[in-house]
């Protein structure tokens, strides 16, 4: 399987705090010898939604989630073209992805972070918003993700100081996905 990557736009990068880079946590720009790695990093956080399929060979989910993982992939380089597509390493080895759309003047928005699953529970999510949360603050920008209703980490960005946005949507009691946002004024109240 290809995967295209656009190529990164000119803008500062995203400047880790210092409990992240005392751990070894780096970023860099993803390339198309990721592809291996980001399908199984989607692949693994699949698994738990996939389980009940019992009448599924391991073949058939395979496939099905390199299906689902194309059009993931698709979708993103599509709609979030300028976006900064960014690896999460620790000591030069993958351990997650970082998608954010810093186009829009007054928001960054996080299109996708995803970490290993031996990687999830120690704190780097939450670090790595912080980091998000400084460079939003110093452009005195807001700071959004969609995010899945049944997503356990919601709970994080909720903790984090997101708000959910979409609750005066006609239909928003029937959407797969919330819309979260985090202003730097709401920390400051």
């Amino acid at each position: 399987m290809f995967l295209a990557v656009p190529t990164m736009p000119p803008r500062p990068p995203i400047v880790l705090l210092p409990p992240l880079l005392e751990r070894g946590i780096g970023l860099r720009p993803q390339t198309g010898a990721d592809t291996a790695f980001l399908c199984g990093l989607y692949a693994s956080t699949r698994q738990e939604e996939l389980a009940p399929l019992s009448d599924w060979t391991p073949a058939m989910k395979t496939a099905f989630l390199e299906q689902q993982f194309a059009a993931q992939t698709h979708h993103y380089t599509t709609h979030y073209a300028e976006s900064e597509f960014m690896i999460i390493e620790c000591r030069d080895k993958a351990i997650g992805r970082l998608y954010l759309d810093r186009i829009h003047p007054s928001e960054t928005r996080i299109v996708d972070i995803a970490f290993l699953p031996q990687w999830c529970g120690q704190g780097l999510g939450g670090a790595v918003i912080d980091s998000i949360f400084a460079d939003a603050r110093a452009a005195n920008r807001a700071v959004s993700i969609h995010v899945e209703k049944f997503n356990p980490a919601q709970r994080l960005y909720f903790r984090k100081g997101f708000q959910r946005e979409d609750t005066d949507a006609p239909d928003h009691e029937r959407q797969v996905y919330w819309l979260l946002k985090w202003t730097p004024e709401a920390v400051a109240t």
